[in-house]
């Protein structure tokens, strides 16, 4: 729930690296709140919690990517691949599980520091 939190302060912040954990903890309770929202949706029959919650987590989400990238050593812009329908959520999914590389021009390498 931290690496919710975490995220959630840091929602404007496109600048810097995040590890792997932080961005699949924040992926992991963004689609358990997703699935809580929506069933709660479907269970009252007025289907705009999910919606709300999905625009509200639009930034985060985009913020947290745009770091994850960084990690890998590539630019936010390459968000934008996901528009390509399969294929870009494809090579995203695979930009994401990568390790972090060492220090580059998006900081130093967050598992070394969380490590020391």
């Amino acid at each position: 729930m931290e690496y919710f939190i975490g995220a959630l302060k840091k929602f404007a912040d496109f600048t810097g690296r995040a590890r792997r954990k932080e961005f699949w903890m924040f992926t992991l309770f963004y689609i358990i709140f997703y699935a809580v929202t929506a069933t709660i949706d479907v269970v009252t029959g007025l289907y705009m919690l999910s919606t709300i919650f999905a625009l509200v987590m639009f930034i985060p989400t985009i913020s947290i990517s745009a770091r994850r990238l960084h990690d890998t050593g590539r630019s936010g812009w390459w968000q934008l691949i996901g528009l390509v329908p399969l294929i870009g959520a494809i090579v995203l999914l695979i930009f994401y599980v990568q390790d972090s590389v060492e220090g580059n021009e998006y900081g130093e390498n967050p598992k070394a520091l969380a490590e020391a």
